[in-house]
């Protein structure tokens, strides 16, 4: 997708995703005329106005604010045509233990933005999920399943406006804060790398494979779609003898909110699910022109077939497997240069 000459704004804009992100698209398109990092750390955003000062990256605009407040929302969104949805609360045990605090967030902040590019005028809008929003069994999941659902349903109301939203939901990104590889590299100093319960596997995704796949939804999207990349998965034993073989590996349990797979595509979803070479795309499930049109269009313009009937996609049901050797390469590749087993 060209870029070049568009206005984006990326809420969520410090996290781990907006920064690659933001590196990518300045490098990809160093014509974009605005670029918007809103979010409500002004720590965050100072660090990373370091990494991109005014002085070489004068489109690049740091907007403090929360998706939880609808008139900063509108405010940033004003002259805006591409917008990017990263910002949500994340972790399970912080969303279960203040359940509503995640929901203003992740649910109310969704809403908000919906609302907020209604009427602004924006053009297209991606917003990111999880795999954990797939048959959610922890109150994270359920409010991004309630988000993507939002966007999603958004389509169906947005009336006469030249307005496309779309949804791309990946698993576990390799290196971001708070997941298990940076844990076991920090942990590994300590001889211990504690596992949840040996049986359990996850999806795995690069950062650049983020973005690279909300890119591809910004330039594809009829309005309305599910991504789920086809991405490999890994069982968090090999995780662990790829980090750290010398080291103690005691089984700890799992925690509240936990599964031992994780799914992305759920056999509820197949019915309405196509795919191609390189994703499922899970299309809206409400038809308005009857169900075989919506499906044939979307499978022409995806270049995409139905998925077996009761497909689910399961982490630990894949056909691609990372090795303790391709976990190794990854983490030099994507995380810490300098790693040696």
């Amino acid at each position: 997708m060209d870029l070049n000459n568009s206005k984006l704004l990326i809420t969520g804009g410090t996290g781990s995703f907006g920064k690659q992100f933001v590196a990518t698209v300045l490098r990809r398109f160093p014509n974009i005329k605005r670029l918007v990092i809103y979010s409500r750390d002004e720590l965050k955003q100072y660090e990373m106005g370091i990494l991109f000062p005014q002085s070489k990256f004068p489109n690049v605009r740091f907007f403090i604010g929360d998706v939880r407040d609808k008139d900063r929302l509108k405010q940033a969104l004003e002259g805006i045509d591409t917008v990017v949805h990263a910002a949500a609360m994340k972790q399970v045990p912080t969303a279960e233990y203040n359940p509503f605090e995640c929901i203003k967030t992740n649910v109310l902040g969704a809403q908000n933005l919906i609302d907020a590019a209604f009427e602004t005028g924006v053009k297209n809008l991606v917003a990111l999920s999880t795999d954990k929003a797939a048959a959610p069994i922890n109150l994270y999941g359920a409010t991004k399943l309630c988000s993507d659902k939002l966007f999603v349903a958004a389509n169906n109301v947005k009336g006469h406006r030249d307005l496309r939203l779309s949804v791309v939901r990946y698993g576990n990104v390799m290196g971001s804060r708070g997941s298990v590889i940076p844990f076991f590299l920090d942990r590994k100093k300590t001889g211990v790398l504690p596992i949840t319960d040996p049986r359990m596997t996850r999806f795995n995704i690069s950062l650049d494979e983020g973005v690279d796949l909300v890119l591809h939804a910004l330039e594809h999207s009829l309005g309305g779609e599910l991504y789920v990349p086809k991405i490999p998965s890994y069982r968090i034993t090999d995780v662990a003898e790829a980090i750290g073989p010398e080291c103690e590996k005691p089984v700890v349990g799992i925690r509240p909110g936990e599964k031992l797979h994780e799914e992305m595509v759920t056999s509820s979803d197949s019915a309405n699910t196509i795919e191609n070479d390189a994703s499922y795309i899970i299309v809206p499930s409400l038809f308005d022109h009857g169900r075989e049109e919506v499906l044939k269009k979307y499978s022409e313009h995806h270049q995409g077939q139905m998925t077996a009937e009761d497909f689910r996609y399961s982490s630990g049901k894949n056909d691609r497997w990372l090795s303790v050797d391709d976990i190794r390469k990854l983490i030099v590749q994507h995380v810490d240069p300098s790693f040696v087993a």
